[in-house]
C-alpha cells in the first residue's frame, strides 16, 4: 500500500463526514460528489508534495476550507429553478428572474439555520443547567466578571465552565 492509500484510508471517515455535513450547501450535488471532489483536490496536493510532513488535522481542514470555496463558486454557476420558471419558457413567454428558487439571501438563511440548529443541539444534549445559563452571557458579550456577577460565582468559574461548554461544542462541530 503506498503513501496516498495509506492517507485516504485514515482520512475518509471524517472526510465523508466532512462532505455530509457541506452538502446542506449545495442543493445539486450530493455529498458523493463533495466527497469527489475532496479526494481529486488530496490527489492534487499530494502529488504536489504539498502534503509532505503535514498532520491530519490540517489536511483535512485545508479539504474543508477547498470544498466551502468550491461549492462558493459553484453556487453562483448551478441555480436550480422552480417548475413555473421552465414552464414560463416553454410557453414562450419572457423568462423572469424571479422565479429562481435560490436567491442571495438562500445561502445565508441556511447558514443561519444551520447555526440554530447546531445551538439547539448542543443546549439540549450535555449541558448542565446552569452551563446553560452562562450561554446567553457570553452571546450578548459581557465580561467574565460580569457574567460571574450575574450567575453568582466568580469569573474563575466562569472561565472553567467556559472550556467545559467548548469541549462538548466540538463534539458536535466539525472543527478540528
Amino acid at each position: 500500500m503506498d503513501a496516498y492509500d495509506k492517507l485516504l484510508k485514515r482520512l475518509t471517515p471524517k472526510l465523508k463526514g466532512i462532505t455530509y455535513k457541506l452538502n446542506s450547501y449545495l442543493s445539486c450535488a450530493d455529498h458523493d460528489d463533495l466527497f469527489q471532489e475532496a479526494l481529486l483536490h488530496l490527489w492534487l496536493e499530494f502529488n504536489s508534495g504539498k502534503l509532505v510532513d503535514k498532520t491530519d488535522s490540517y489536511i483535512l481542514q485545508g479539504c474543508y476550507f477547498y470544498l466551502r470555496n468550491h461549492i462558493r463558486k459553484a453556487g453562483d454557476k448551478i441555480c436550480p429553478l422552480s417548475l413555473d420558471f421552465v414552464l414560463a419558457g416553454e410557453k414562450g413567454e419572457e423568462l423572469q428572474p424571479g422565479l429562481y428558487l435560490k436567491d442571495g439571501t438562500a445561502e445565508n438563511f441556511r447558514d443561519e439555520l444551520n447555526d440554530k440548529l447546531l445551538a439547539d443541539t448542543i443546549m439540549n444534549n450535555g449541558l448542565t443547567e446552569r452551563e446553560k445559563k452562562l450561554l446567553p452571557f457570553l452571546a450578548e458579550g459581557l465580561t467574565l466578571r460580569e457574567i460571574g456577577e450575574n450567575l453568582g460565582i466568580s469569573h474563575v468559574m466562569v472561565i472553567k465552565m467556559t472550556k467545559v461548554i467548548r469541549e462538548k461544542c466540538r463534539k458536535h462541530t466539525d472543527r478540528f
